[in-house]
């Protein structure tokens, strides 16, 4: 298969969701990767790079790839990752034609309690991680407005990733897990997210994109389902109250919406999460 025109480098392709935005376009792209440089698993492998996001300069490797695409999927110290963006920003300041994709979180509305959050909605973050994200996004909106297109996620999920592991380790174990029964979020999964990208470098979209479900449920109840689907057996499900009404953390596509097909529900993402499980079962 011919590669098409883009040389994409994903910044943070050896975790969950950068990988599987990997998988998704290097088939399709000219792809390459940064790594953590102590996960020896990609040490051979010469489309990724190893970065220390605390002590190396990631102008070594944009030199050196001269990508046209980046994808931040970055995760690490505050301070260190903030640096890393205005490198890139520099970078794609003397590099017509490059542009970023930049992975951002729900969290930069984590202040904003009664609603959830669309496109346009101001951002007001009152954790650590909503402030920094909103901060990265800030500075690219300053830096790079126009070679920018800001993707937020809401909680990601799927049957391999960190939270379903966790929550599959608290099964076995009968060990404690934390829900929210107040607490009103949207979800995705790791592979809908990489395809959407896909989608979005294929049309050239630009600007904000609200990369979630386009349907809401409560943090206790999805665990739940998803738990009566993994197994016959529960974790301790500790439930935290932090208000004695529902609270929202959850963001929903509305003036940027994507084709039908590259969207997903919050029925879609339980199912991909339980979906070793549902396979078993049918075979046995």
């Amino acid at each position: 298969m011919q590669k098409q025109k883009h040389s994409i480098l994903i910044l943070g392709a050896s975790g969950y969701t950068g990988n599987a935005i990997y998988r998704e376009l290097c088939s399709y792209f000219e792809t390459y990767g940064t790594y953590y440089c102590a996960h020896e698993l990609y040490d051979n492998n010469k489309a990724f790079f190893g970065y220390d996001i605390a002590n190396d300069d990631i102008t070594k490797i944009l030199e050196q790839i001269k990508p046209t695409l980046i994808i931040s999927a970055l995760r690490g110290n505050f301070k260190a990752q903030y640096h890393a963006h205005k490198q890139v920003c520099k970078y794609i300041n003397g590099a017509p034609g490059c542009s970023l994709l930049f992975l951002s979180s729900v969290n930069v509305f984590d202040g904003l309690c009664s609603v959830p959050s669309y496109e346009d909605t101001r951002p007001r973050a009152v954790s650590e991680y909503g402030k920094f994200k909103t901060s990265v996004e800030k500075l690219l909106f300053e830096k790079i407005k126009n070679q920018v297109s800001i993707l937020r996620l809401p909680m990601v999920l799927g049957a391999y990733s960190p939270r379903i592991l966790q929550l599959r380790q608290a099964i076995k174990h009968q060990a404690v897990f934390d829900v929210y029964p107040n607490l009103i979020i949207s979800v995705t999964t790791a592979n809908t997210i990489a395809q959407q990208i896909h989608y979005i470098i294929n049309k050239e979209l630009r600007g904000i994109f609200h990369l979630a479900s386009n349907d809401l449920v409560h943090h206790q109840d999805l665990f739940t389902e998803i738990c009566e689907k993994i197994s016959n057996k529960t974790p301790i499900f500790k439930s935290i109250y932090n208000s004695n009404d529902d609270q929202y953390l959850a963001i929903l596509p509305k003036h940027n919406t994507l084709p039908a097909n590259y969207q997903t529900t919050v029925a879609a993402v339980i199912e991909n999460s339980t979906l070793e499980d549902l396979i078993t079962h049918k075979n046995t």
